[in-house]
């Protein structure tokens, strides 16, 4: 009895075991090295017709710099085969980070944060082949939040809202194919009702 258990139980692992794996494997994109060879970007020459930078007539593979006139960097960005590519970087006159950015070959891809002087969070998006894509949201100084708007494709696409200062709705909407639903600069004594306005 128990050998035929074991025969019955190692007959179904061999069925098991030859079924297709419906897993879903994940993209894994290949890492991209550019060369750690910098310039400054005013050695830099754009073909607009190309849509590539060029230094001593080929097209520019390392990074351009530019500083502030006290001598700190400013900016530093990377290009491939003549493209901006990878991580951009912005800097205050006094250092502090103020933009940082990815691109693919051009275009924003990813994060993009931009900072207040002060060091709080400024701006965070998020890029797709070069167009906003989902939830964009912007602070006030203080670090409240004053914008949260949703995107498609770089256009308005769902809620939009926006706060005053003092934490205040002042912009409430829905964009929806490329119509508007809702309240811009509304006061709570508004509502809507099947997109018509209800004084309260």
């Amino acid at each position: 009895m128990k050998s035929f258990f074991c025969f019955v139980l190692l007959l179904m692992l061999s069925f098991v075991s030859c079924k297709e794996s419906s897993v879903i494997e994940p993209i894994v994109e290949k890492t991209i090295v550019i060369n750690n060879f910098e310039v400054q970007k005013k050695d830099l020459v754009l073909n607009q017709i190309e849509g590539k930078w060029y230094y001593k007539n080929e097209p520019f593979n390392g990074f351009s710099v530019k500083h502030h006139p006290n001598g700190i960097l400013s900016e530093k960005m990377g290009y491939l085969n003549g493209k901006r590519e990878g991580v951009a970087k912005r800097w205050e006159p006094d250092g502090t980070l103020r933009i940082q950015s990815y691109y693919k070959q051009n275009r924003l891809v990813g994060s993009y944060k931009v900072w207040w002087q002060n060091g709080e969070l400024a701006e965070e998006s998020t890029y797709v082949d070069g167009a906003l894509e989902g939830t964009q949201k912007m602070w006030y100084p203080n670090g409240i939040l004053a914008k949260e708007r949703q995107l498609s494709n770089g256009k308005e696409k769902g809620l939009q809202k926006a706060w005053l200062q003092n934490g205040k709705l002042y912009v409430n909407y829905e964009a929806k194919n490329g119509r508007i639903f809702g309240m811009r600069r509304a006061n709570s004594c508004y509502q809507l009702e099947d997109e018509v306005v209800i004084r309260n």
